[in-house]
């Protein structure tokens, strides 16, 4: 008898080497199976007569095989099984590539359906591969059909045939995690018939009741572990920090700190001397001031006997964040210490031992700050930078290192509130809304490919006087999923050097490179020692470079709003005049509404809010690595309404009952979602 846990080798068809493949999407149990959720359907239920079929268009065709099919080796490789089929008011040629059993498979004289694209003139229809099913058999055409996510072994009717056999074997089985007062108060349907129509849905209507449902209780069981993390971690005792007077700091500093500034600081300063760990995160838009903020709590820490570490994630980030703050600390008689994953032996070995013995008050660097031989004598404040390429295990690490430390994480990604809920909902949130006085607005312009020649010579020009400029490509190699040559860092740099500056210095970098190589780049980029850095999103987050000038972001219809802004982040760093130029050849509606808000918009957040009413929430789940549980089914750009009606029925459970000692599957699923992430609620 079947069980959620059993293997997916169970159902037929799934071997070894399939079940591997599977292994690659995280579906292992044919529970895993039947809550891997569709990503989007297709409805297949009309049939078109073959005369009337588009060339273009995806449909669905009932014929009949009209003679045996053929098999072909055109080459090595390459194997095509052809045959013609027939309905009553045409014919229709069908290929399949390397697809060889479909010979024995298509028997000449019987009725078929064919679902593909179609191609060709009038006279001479075809389809290429098209998805093929026995006539009065439903499974895959003639119903709504469900897109899964793929990978390499694992086809769509592979996984659509073994949905419908583990939901047949296990949809019974399921426990509902909601309360059957919350269920029936939201009216909400059972956990059996979500499942059946989040699959393979009757009709849109009975699709979109299993919808709501199944987003509920991805939002309902997320509302009650971030309220029980929250709970957890205010029972926690932290050292006290009750010496938070920063005149010296303040006074030290070369320039006055914003309001904002102010503002942050004093939350902060309230979090230290409440006797709890502070955890907080302090979002801010690129050059808001948020390192110096940073700083602000860790002299408050040093001042109350309690030792820092501020986690970077480059070398050179960690080096340039150094440089910024030593002289500064140092100056109010602070001891402060670099660590990076390239110090030498010896060096790295005299620090670990001022670390261990107290001698360091402040330490900066990168992930060699939670290698396991670095020991601190009383860690109380951890605080890491550019907080979306930390996860949580990363994040933990390092608290680890002390004893329930504070923690403060800072973030250049604006994020707009109602995602804020989702992605930090268990931190308590500061906004630095306010830029200092002086910092320059980057000038923005959308243009097509065809300006790319004025693009050049405007760039020769800035860079004749002295400046530097970026160019950001949206991929590193011909083989892109888009390819185009052009478009490829390396292939662009090299046109770039061999064709339009031959004289200028250029250079490249992408995320495939080793550390070392990347930090290289950069760093002879920070030093003035390239003119044109070409390169992909990996100088998001970066070194400081006030001498970068210009950003010219190649395909930016590519990139979500927040991303761009982040690069527009990389220039205006300096004295001089800077400019960003977005080149898109895409003439959408939609790319040039998210192009235009680009060079109208300044303020990060808003950039954010429009950015999620326009291409919805994947640019910021897109690389989840905060640590939280990921949304599997909620779409937060259009379930707000049912995000905060879970809330609060989540609320009003946790008051009734703390503990869920009344609602056990409750408490034990929403322990799996957390403890999945390392995120322990207990």
């Amino acid at each position: 008898m079947p069980t959620l846990t059993t293997d997916i080798r169970a159902i037929k068809g799934i071997g070894e080497q399939r079940a591997k493949s599977l292994a690659k999407l995280h579906i292992a149990t044919l529970r895993d199976l039947i809550a891997y959720f569709p990503r989007s359907y297709e409805d297949r239920t009309a049939v078109t007569p073959i005369a009337q079929l588009q060339s273009g268009e995806t449909a669905c065709v009932e014929a009949m095989v009209a003679a045996a099919p053929t098999l072909s080796r055109v080459r090595r490789g390459l194997e095509l099984v052809k045959l013609r089929a027939v309905d009553a008011t045409g014919t229709l040629d069908i290929t399949f590539f390397n697809q060889p059993y479909m010979k024995d498979q298509l028997k000449a004289g019987e009725t078929y359906t064919f679902c593909g694209k179609v191609e060709g003139a009038l006279l001479r229809r075809q389809m290429t591969n098209p998805v093929v099913e026995r006539e009065g058999q439903h499974l895959l055409t003639g119903r709504i059909v469900p897109i899964y996510p793929l990978t390499a072994g694992v086809s769509q009717s592979i996984l659509i045939r073994s949905m419908a056999q583990g939901l047949a074997a296990c949809r019974d089985l399921l426990p509902d995690p909601l309360p059957e007062p919350v269920r029936q108060e939201h009216k909400l349907c059972h956990i059996s018939y979500a499942y059946d129509q989040i699959h393979f849905p009757a009709d849109q209507e009975t699709l979109a009741i299993a919808r709501r449902r199944l987003v509920f209780e991805e939002l309902f069981l997320f509302a009650i572990g971030l309220k029980k993390l929250r709970t957890r971690r205010s029972a926690v005792a932290a050292a006290p920090c009750p010496v938070t007077d920063l005149t010296d700091f303040t006074a030290a500093l070369p320039f006055a700190l914003t309001d904002a500034q102010r503002r942050v600081i004093g939350e902060i300063l309230a979090d230290l001397s409440s006797g709890r760990p502070m955890n907080r995160l302090v979002q801010g838009d690129v050059g808001s001031g948020k390192t110096m903020v940073a700083a602000a709590a860790m002299v408050c820490a040093a001042k109350n006997g309690l030792q820092s570490a501020l986690m970077a994630p480059t070398e050179i980030l960690a080096e340039q964040h150094y440089r910024g703050l030593a002289p500064l600390l140092e100056g109010l008689n602070l001891r402060c210490a670099l660590l990076t994953g390239s110090m030498k032996a010896a060096q790295r070995r005299a620090l670990l031992t001022q670390l261990s013995d107290g001698a360091v008050d402040i330490a900066i660097g990168t992930h060699a700050l939670i290698s396991p031989d670095v020991a601190y004598q009383n860690l109380g404040l951890v605080v890491t930078d550019e907080q979306h390429r930390f996860g949580v295990a990363q994040r933990s690490a390092l608290s680890a290192k002390g004893t329930d430390p504070h923690l403060l994480v800072m973030s250049a990604t604006p994020i707009p509130r109602t995602l804020s809920l989702i992605i930090y909902g268990d931190l308590d949130a500061s906004v630095i809304d306010q830029l200092p006085p002086g910092r320059q607005a980057v000038d923005t312009f959308a243009v097509p490919g065809s300006y790319r020649q004025r693009i050049y010579a405007f760039l020769r020009k800035h860079i004749a006087a002295g400046r530097q400029a970026y160019i950001i490509c949206p991929m590193v190699e011909e083989n892109d999923a888009l390819p185009d040559d052009r478009k490829a860092v390396k292939e662009y740099a090299a046109m770039l050097q061999e064709q339009v500056f031959p004289d200028l210095r250029i250079a490249f970098v992408h995320g495939r490179m080793k550390a070392r190589e990347k930090d290289a780049v950069m760093s002879a980029f920070a030093a003035g020692e390239t003119d044109i850095l070409v390169s992909t999103t990996v100088v998001e987050v970066g070194v400081d470079v006030p001498n970068a000038a210009v950003m010219v972001v190649e395909n930016a219809e590519r990139f979500g709003l927040s991303q761009l802004h982040q690069l527009r982040g990389r220039v205006g760093r300096g004295q001089h005049k800077s400019y960003c130029i977005l080149i898109s050849d895409n003439r959408s509606d939609e790319t040039q509404a998210r192009l235009k808000a680009m060079t109208r918009l300044r303020d990060g957040f808003r950039i954010a809010e429009e950015d999620l009413k326009l291409r919805g929430p994947g640019d910021f789940f897109g690389q989840r690595q905060h640590g939280l549980p990921a949304m599997k089914i909620a779409d937060l750009s259009c379930d707000i309404a049912l995000l905060q009606e879970a809330q609060s029925a989540a609320e009003r459970l946790l008051q009734e009952d703390p503990e869920l000692s009344s609602h056990p599957l409750t408490a034990q699923r929403v322990e799996e979602l957390f403890a999945a992430q390392g995120a322990s609620l207990n």
